[in-house]
This record gives C-alpha cells, structure tokens and sequence, in this order.
C-alpha cells in the first residue's frame, strides 16, 4: 500500500498545465476581442445599440424558457441585463457550444446499442414496491427516468477510506482474466497510479484487454504529455474526454467526474476518490483527506461495464462492437444481498437525475438525513427540501471539510449555512482535514455513495454517476462511518444562522448569485 509522505505541491510534478494556460489565455483574448468590437459598435452606431438592447432581450427570453434550474436561469439573467455584451458572450460561450450537441447525439447513438442489453422488465423493482411502496418508486424512477435497472443478485462492500479501496481494487486488478476497464476524473502518474500502471502493463502482456478514459481537465495537472504514448507502447487502449484545445469551444465546462473500474465484468468499484496521491494520504496539502468507494460484484456490474463503454464510444463517435464480450452470460450469483442500481447523469441527457435521486430521498426521510459532500453549492429546491425535512423532525445532518481545497468555494457554500440552520439543519466540518467522499444515508436502510458532490457542477454540467442501496450489509458500514465521522467533525452553532450584519447578508448574497457559475 502506499505510504504517507512529505507534502508535495503541483509545480514539482512535470504535466500539462501550460496547454491549459494557453488554452485560458486564447480564450481570455478571444472574449476581449469581441467585447471591444461590439462594444465599439453600440457606442459608435445607433442601430448597434439598438440590436443590442433587442438581441439581449430576446435572449434573456430564451433562458427563461429554458428547461433549466431557476436559479441557473436567474444568475444568467442577472449577467446578460447587468453587463449586455460581456453576459451575452460568456452565455453563447459557455452554452452555444456545437460539440455539446454532437456529443448528445453520439451518446444517444451509443445509448441505443447498449442499454438494451440491461434487463428492462422491472420484475424486481414491482416486487420492491410490494415491500416498500416508497423506496420502490425510487428505483421505479431509475428505471423510466434513465433506464438503470435494479439489481438483487449483487455483493456490496463499503470502503471508509480510499486507501482501502485502493488496495481491493490492486487485487482485483490483479486477478483479471479478460479485460479491464477504467474511467476517472483525475489519474496523476505517481506513486498510487504507478501500482496500477504496473499492473495494467503486466495484464495487457497476458493478452488482457486494457482500456483507460479520463478527463483532460481533470487530469492535466498530473500527467506528462508523454504518458498516453507509454500506456499504448505496452498495449493498452488510452482516450481523453474532451481534450482542450486553443479555440473557443467550453465543452470544457462539461467534464467527465465519474470514477468507474471493471474488471472482467464480474467485479466493478466506484465511490468518490480519483487515482491521485493525495486521494490516499501520499501527501496531504489539506490535512487528512477523507474518502469512500464502493465495490461490486456479480449482476450489477452491467451497468457500470455499459456507463463505460458509452463514454469510450461517444468520445469519438466508434461503433459498439462485440459487446457479449464485456457482459459474461453468468454472473457469480449472491442472494439476500438488498438492492441496489448504478445509476448516470450525462449534462447531454435534459433533466437533472442526479439531483432527482437526492431529493427522492430526503421527500421519503421519516427518521434521519445524513450526507457528505466537499461543496455545499445547492439548488433553491434542494435547500428548501432539506428545510422542510428538518422542519417535520427528521434528524438532517450534512458534513462539510473543515479544511478547504478551494477558499473561495469554501466561503460561499458557507452561505448556504443560515437558512439550512435556521431550519434545524445540523451541519459538520471534518476537524482532520478535506472530506470528499459523497454519499446519502436515509433511515438507516438506504444509501447513495457515488462521485455527486452537492453543487451545480455535479448536478448539472458533469458527467457523474452513483449506486443506489437499499437494505444492503454494506449500509450498517455506511452508518458506522457517518457516526465516526460526526465525533470527529465539529459541529456548527446553530447561532450562525441568526443575527447576521446587513454586510455579510450582502456578501452571502452575492455568493449565493455567482454560486451556479462555480
């Protein structure tokens, strides 16, 4: 397993942080370029201005009717009446985006060949809802609203810290027979990669088939230019999600953040840790950083084996070919095991399901609401839900770093504290260090643990994906790990929510307005 070490920092790694530069400062002169053109123009040219004032309101129009959050749809409101011809720039930048729309049809396409090999009968989520009406219709609502069945036939185990299940996963890696899959936000070629890239070398010399995705933006900072040609040198298959490149083009604001790893389509992990080494306590620039994953094994790997195989195929529009190959036609079956359902959001899909999937379940909390994520960057409808809970004596408890990775991030899911404790919300910060795991504990009989933090950018413009549990073993761990963690945390006075000076009202304010640009 990996040791602890000295504190590194991200300039003492050689990576390819400079494209990314090149990249924002391209940008940065591409906007400043237009901004003084068209601002020239309505200064200069009355029938500038006028066009102007029209096509701002015309759009404004446009995002009001847009299929979106409301609170999305006011900041952007705001920009467009506040700064005319910068908002209407950044706006067109960041959603007028032509590959946005090609990927959605790349992902449809691949969808259509893929899920329906996923059972889509729904006899276990019936036979659910004779049991459990509520929790039933939750799973119901993965199975119409994204076509991710529920499963029974499935060994779950929980894993409390990365480092954990980083050394399950180095074992199952290990004992690969067919193929491997994986897809993560960030890889960083070090010390904790480094063992898997051993590994992985050793299993595509056997003939295993060996597949690596991650996002360019996730990892950049980690990577040498170099490291796709080494992997593909020893024979394993490398493809980057979105690369970045010097033109005016922010897909990049829609990143790949899931964390998935298949093996042999029989043993699948996800959960909240990226393969970097400050994930595992290599080195630890924000205290200790807390972590989760989740392991799977047996019929539920499915999905996780098809979320990847989409990904790969709708990166470069490469027909599905073969797939019997990745689904074996008999899984290592396990009984009494609860359920469970991986579960995806895509930006591309129209609908938020991962912000659906927590609100289902805080609306179904009759006892308690615990949950853990970095941000606390929330929708006006998940603020008021958690609210209401708190508000009809469900215990609600959410645990947030005590140590941040981004202070100005920091500080505005800090706004969102005073309504949430004036409702009775309780809310954490993790003393030791850096909380990233994320994960929801209703009732003590269901769970999500997964890669969703509780901000826009899970909830609306990445790529994530999760497990839903319900009366799996693994949640009595899951609980354990909640109550460890609120005896190490320090708990927020509720006094917080009270009493504040008209100054940090308007600061929190203005935090809470740029907050879905974050």
């Amino acid at each position: 397993m990996p040791k602890r070490g000295k504190v590194l920092h991200k300039e003492d790694r050689k990576n390819s942080v400079g494209r990314l530069l090149f990249v924002i400062l391209a940008v940065i002169l591409q906007i400043t370029w237009f901004w003084f053109f068209l601002y020239y123009l309505t200064e200069s040219y009355l029938w500038a201005s006028i066009f102007a004032r029209v096509f701002s309101i015309i759009m404004v129009l446009g995002v009001f009717a847009k299929r979106s959050n409301a609170s999305i749809k006011m900041t952007w409101i705001f920009m467009i009446m506040a700064f005319p011809i910068l908002g209407m720039l950044l706006y067109l930048l960041v959603y007028g985006s032509g590959f946005t729309k090609t990927m959605r049809k790349r992902i449809e396409a691949a969808d259509a060949m893929l899920f329906p090999y996923l059972d889509q009968s729904h006899l276990i989520s019936d036979q659910l809802k004779k049991e459990n009406k509520s929790v039933g219709n939750q799973f119901a609502y993965l199975e119409r609203g994204g076509k991710f069945p529920v499963y029974r036939n499935t060994e779950l185990v929980f894993y409390k810290e990365a480092s954990l299940g980083l050394e399950a996963q180095l074992e199952a890696l290990s004992q690969a027979r067919k193929f491997i899959f994986m897809e993560y936000h960030a890889i960083e070629d070090r010390q904790s990669f480094g063992e898997i890239k051993e590994i992985l070398r050793k299993k595509a010399e056997e003939g295993v088939e060996v597949r690596l995705f991650y996002d360019d933006v996730g990892s950049i900072g980690f990577i040498d230019p170099k490291f796709v040609q080494e992997l593909e040198e020893w024979g394993i298959q490398c493809r980057i999600f979105n690369p970045i490149v010097p033109m005016v083009n922010l897909f990049m604001n829609n990143r790949d953040h899931r964390k998935i790893t298949v093996v042999d389509g029989q043993i699948g992990f996800t959960g909240g840790y990226n393969l970097a080494d400050e994930y595992f306590n290599i080195h630890s620039p924000y205290g200790y950083w807390k972590d989760t994953g989740i392991r799977l094994r047996g019929e539920a790997v499915g999905t996780l084996t098809l979320l990847f195989l989409e990904m790969w195929h709708a990166m470069d529009d490469s027909p599905v070919r073969g797939l019997y190959n990745y689904l074996p036609r008999h899984w290592d079956r396990y009984t009494g095991q609860g359920y469970c359902a991986p579960y995806a959001y895509a930006p591309t899909d129209g609908f938020p399901l991962g912000e659906d999937v927590y609100l289902n379940m805080i609306q179904s909390a009759a006892e308690s609401i615990y949950i853990t994520t970095p941000y606390l960057i929330i929708t006006d409808e998940m603020s008021r839900a958690l609210c209401l809970a708190a508000k009809r004596g469900v215990d609600v408890r959410i645990v947030l770093p005590g140590i941040p990775d981004k202070t100005f991030v920091y500080a505005v899911s800090r706004s969102y504290y005073p309504r949430l404790l004036r409702a009775g919300v309780r809310i954490y910060e993790y003393t030791p260090g850096f909380l990233h795991s994320k994960q929801v504990l209703v009732d003590h009989v269901m769970a999500a643990v997964g890669t969703f933090n509780l901000d826009y950018r899970s909830l609306y413009h990445h790529f994530e994906n999760g497990v839903l549990l319900y009366e799996s073993p693994c949640i009595f761990d899951i609980a354990d790990d909640f109550h460890e963690l609120f005896r190490t945390s320090t708990e927020v006075s509720p006094d917080k929510g009270h009493n504040r000076s008209l100054f940090t009202r308007m600061k929190q304010g203005a935090l809470r307005l740029i907050a879905p640009l974050l």
